[in-house]
């Protein structure tokens, strides 16, 4: 089992930046990758950025590309988001998720463990 927590989360003006992080415990000596998904109000929870956990891979959906950066930070356990130049269409409860399964995957159906969420709120 892994437990993932959120924070960061939060109301910010169009332009403006944010930075989430989601810290893991429990079997985090298994996990493969990591990745941060967003679902907007009536729509699917769709991919934003994923890491595999040695860094040596990671996806960016095209519309954060430039914008976002996906990290982590091994020895602490801790995933991290950096969202620059926010947009409006960013508006999202932004989740964490990680697998164990060592096999490559963006898809949110590929992960088995997910945190609880946090708001991003971006006004224009």
């Amino acid at each position: 089992q892994v437990q993932l927590v959120e924070s960061g989360g939060g109301l910010v003006q169009a332009g403006g930046s944010l930075n989430l992080s989601c810290a893991a415990s429990g079997r985090t000596s298994n996990v493969y990758a990591m990745g941060w998904f967003r679902q907007a109000p009536g729509k699917g929870r769709e991919s934003v950025a994923v890491i595999a956990w040695s860094g040596r891979r990671t996806y960016y959906t095209d519309s954060v590309k430039g914008r976002f950066t996906i990290s982590r930070d091994n020895a602490k356990n801790t995933l991290y988001l950096q969202m620059n130049s926010l947009k409006p269409e960013d508006t999202a409860v932004y989740y964490c998720a990680a697998d164990i399964t060592p096999t490559w995957g963006t898809s949110p159906s590929f992960y088995h463990y997910w945190g609880q969420g946090t708001q991003v709120t971006v006004s224009s």
